[in-house]
This record gives structure tokens, sequence and C-alpha cells, in this order.
């Protein structure tokens, strides 16, 4: 009978999986679809069910259903009571979060339970954190002034990091405090785009990005002497990014694929890791035994999993190096299929989408480019992570957004998501204010132009059943409508018909 079971969620897994994206993708480009969200929230809490009771009928160990209750607990407070607290929350990307966030859970709970756990309590935390952002975006309004302290603070943290750092495998990229690693480096990449956002938003004159690139440089550059290559390169791509959408001019992205290629070149040459990682991505299966095993069992693990997986618990996911944080991606292919990682990349594409979508319709053009950043940031980073693990690209370290193992990652990644979300609640209770205000605009007129003519027999009242066509028709403020003649100061006196009231503004006023 477990067989069955077993054998059959692996095919429920995908299944609900292609659903819930289908569902995403609908609702990306339809709004207001409550019913969808709906759909989601049943298919993401089935699709937990599917991946922990695997986990218990394989495994038989009791401590994945104590760990599943709290993870339900976090996804009910995530998905239900968030749009209670703030009522015009982009559904959608809090869906996709949550799915992605659940997804890690699973599988680094099958992975290494005690890691899991510790992830959960800093998503937790995160969450808890996160909740303010929202309100501080919407409270206070000092955001693009603080541009310069942005800069300063970012590149003081990368370089307390450089000069005070712990070494990991040749890089220094961290501090411990006990048991607790602590990446400065990831949030780092939340003031960067706050700085270059907050230094180009008004100017975009050459000397400005010159002087924005020399800040950008020395974030990059500290990055690069730290041997934390894969955070230079994704803040590199970022600013690059960040100052054409700034400025419109493709130039500055020939230029930064020019300087990109020279300085890729540069780092193959004097940094030995690049070189093996380089010499791993042409040719792995020559340095099997060496430099290219990691990305070989990367590589045996998505081509075992095929389309639908092997199952939960059947496959050797722990045979890959550095599995919980650099090979996730391919730990997960393997036990739970190919298909369902192609929808974990479509949600991701999804979320990057919405965030391109949302910054589009946003007219302040500081909180414009915060959203492209952050957004440029994230979907860059999953190329980075996915393409190293699929020999796209060479390997580069960097994590997997919400999946992998690491509470700085997971902590910086979701207070990206949240900061949107705050700009997304703000762009929509000022569209609500600016609607409602129109509203009592109109009601007012309506109200004032109600005269002793109005309510007798025969006499339509504004806005009521046959409107006139002379008169401008609601959500048309001081429309006139083709042959229409106004009033003219040698035309009829008050009293006359078709003459307005003492007092009655003037029709082309409204509004």
């Amino acid at each position: 009978m477990q067989e069955y079971v077993t054998e059959l969620s692996r095919y429920g897994i995908a299944a609900c999986g292609v659903c819930y994206v289908l569902a995403g993708l609908i609702a990306l480009f339809r709004e207001k679809m409550g019913g969808i969200y709906v759909l989601q929230n049943l298919l993401l809490f089935l699709m937990q069910l599917l991946f922990f009771g695997n986990l218990l009928l394989v495994s038989g160990n009791l401590q994945y259903v104590l760990y599943y209750v709290f993870v339900q607990i976090f996804l009910l407070v995530a998905v239900l009571v968030v749009p209670m607290i703030y009522e015009h929350v982009d559904r959608l990307l809090l869906q996709h979060m949550c799915m992605l966030i659940g997804c890690g859970f699973c599988i680094l709970s099958r992975l290494f339970f005690e890691k899991a756990v510790r992830q959960y309590l800093y998503v937790l935390v995160t969450l808890s954190i996160s909740l303010v952002i929202p309100y501080l975006l919407n409270r206070f309004r000092f955001w693009k002034k603080l541009t310069w302290i942005y800069g300063a603070v970012g590149i003081l943290l990368l370089g307390t990091v450089l000069v005070a750092g712990e070494q990991t495998y040749g890089s220094r990229l961290s501090f411990s405090i006990g048991d607790i690693t602590f990446q400065p480096s990831e949030f780092v990449k939340i003031l960067f785009v706050l700085f270059v956002a907050g230094a180009l938003w008004e100017k975009r004159t050459f000397h400005r990005v010159a002087l924005t690139g020399v800040v950008a440089g020395i974030h990059v550059g500290i990055l690069v002497l730290s041997k934390d290559l894969g955070s230079a390169l994704v803040f590199f791509v970022g600013y690059v990014f960040l100052v054409f959408v700034a400025t419109g001019n493709p130039l500055y992205l020939l230029a930064g694929a020019a300087g990109g290629s020279v300085a890729s070149y540069g780092a193959f040459r004097v940094f030995g890791h690049v070189q093996s990682r380089v010499l791993a991505w042409m040719d792995p299966w020559t340095y099997i035994d060496g430099k290219g095993y990691a990305l070989t069992q990367s590589l045996f693990a998505i081509g075992s999993g095929s389309w639908f997986g092997m199952g939960l618990m059947q496959g050797n996911p722990t045979a890959i190096p550095f599995v919980e944080s650099d090979f996730i991606f391919s730990a997960l292919c393997e036990e739970l299929g190919v298909l369902f990682g192609i929808c974990m990349l479509l949600v991701m594409l999804v979320s990057f989408l919405d965030m391109m979508k949302m910054a589009a319709k946003i007219r302040d053009r500081f909180y414009q480019l915060v959203v492209y950043g952050f957004g440029i940031l994230y979907i860059f980073q999953i190329f980075l992570t996915v393409g190293g693990g699929i020999r796209l690209i060479p390997l580069t370290g960097v994590t997997l957004p919400f999946v992998s193992y690491g509470g700085s990652s997971v902590m910086a990644t979701m207070f990206m998501f949240f900061f949107v979300q705050g700009i997304y609640i703000r762009l929509q209770q000022e569209g609500g204010r600016y609607a409602e205000k129109r509203k009592r605009t109109f009601a007012g007129d309506g109200a004032g132009r109600k005269g002793p003519g109005y309510g007798q027999p025969g006499q339509k009242e504004p806005g009521k059943g046959g409107s006139d066509p002379k008169e401008a028709r609601p959500g048309e403020p001081g429309q006139k409508e083709p042959g229409e003649k106004r009033p003219g100061p040698k035309e009829a006196r008050p009293g006359e018909p078709g003459q307005k009231e003492p007092g009655d503004r003037n029709q082309s006023q409204r509004g």
C-alpha cells in the first residue's frame, strides 16, 4: 500500500505544480482574481500534505509530522493574516513567496532535518520583522533623501568583512556569533539598490552616472578582494541594468557588457578557484574525481529524476557537495522531478514579471527604480544558481532565493519582497485616495447644480437616466460633447433657460 501511495504522490505533486503555475499566469494578466488565489492556496497546502506525507511514509520518522504542523502554521499566517493586516498587498507575489518557502522547507527537511529547523526559525523571525516594512514605507517619506548614506553604510559593511570577516574556502564572506553566521553582502544588496535608485531618480546626466559608478565600483572591488565573486557579479549586473532603466541609453548596456567581459577574463587569470570552475564547466567529465565532481553529481541527479522524480527519500542528493545551498535545484529535480523543477522556475519568473509590471505603473521615479532593481537582482541570482547547476554557466556559489539553506539569504530576499509590497501598497492607497477625492468632487458638483427646476415634472436630475448631452458626464470632467456650446458672458442672463444659477461653478472647473 505504501508503495502505491508514494508512487501516486509523484504524479500528484507534478500535477499540483502545473496547476499552480497556470493559475499564477492567469492572475498575472488578470487583476482582482480572488478565486485564483483561493485555488493557489488549496494547491499549496495539498502539495505540502503530499510532501510531508511522503516523507513520513518512507522514513517512518514522526518528527516530520511536528515539522509539518509548524510549517502549515507559518504558511497560514503568511497567506491569510498578512492580507488582513495590509488590505492592498500584492496577493500574487505573496502566494509565490510562500510556495517557494514551503518547497524549500520540504527539500531541506529531507536533506538535513536540523538545518531545516534552523531555516524555519530564520524565516519566522524574518516574517515578523518584514511585516513592519510596509508600515515604515508609508509612515515616513525620507527614503530618497538618504542616497549617500546607503552607499556609505554598504561600503562600511563590506569593508568590515574584508578586514575582519571569517574565511570560508578562501573567501571572506561572513561573521559568526555562536552558531549563527551572518553574511553582510546579502543585506548590502538592498542598500546598493536604494543607493543607485536615489542617485539616478532625479539626475541622469553622464556626470551623475559616472559618480554613481565610482561608488558602485568600490562595492564591487571590495567583494572581489574578499573573493566573493558571485556577489560581485550580482552587484555589477544590477548596477548596469539600473543605469540603463534610469537613462534609457542602450550604450550603457554595451559598455557594461564590454567591461564585464574584461573583468571576467581578469578574474580567470588571477583567481585559481575561478580557473577550476571554468575548467570543470568546460569538461566536467575529465575532472570527475576532482574539481568537476560536484557538477557531475548535479547532472547525474537531474538526469536520474527524469520528468516526475524518483520520489522523496528515493534518490541520493546528499552525494552532491553543498547540495543544501549551491545545488538545491538539482536535489529537487532528482526527487520531485524535472517537471516540478520547471514549475518552480516559472513561479520565480512570474514573480519577476509581477514586479516588472508593478514598476511600470509607479510614477515616483525613485520607487520605480527600486522595484526594478530588486527584480533584476532576484532573477539574475536565480539564473546564476540554476545555470551553474545545469552546466549552462560556470558555478558562482550563490544561493537560490527562498529555497536554499541560508539565514542571511532568505532574510535579505524576504526584506526585498516586503519592500516591494510596501511600495505596491502605497501605490494602491494613493490611487484609492485619488478616486475617493474625484468621487467627492463629482458628488459635490451634482448637489450644487440641483436648483428649483430639478425635481419638477419632466425634469431630470444630474447623473440619472437619459443624461443631457450638453452636461459633462461623471468621470469626464470638463469634457465637451460634439456640438456643445458653452454659455458665454454675452449670452442669456441668470434665470433664463440654459443659463446657470448664481454660485454654480463653470463645468470646465470640475474635477
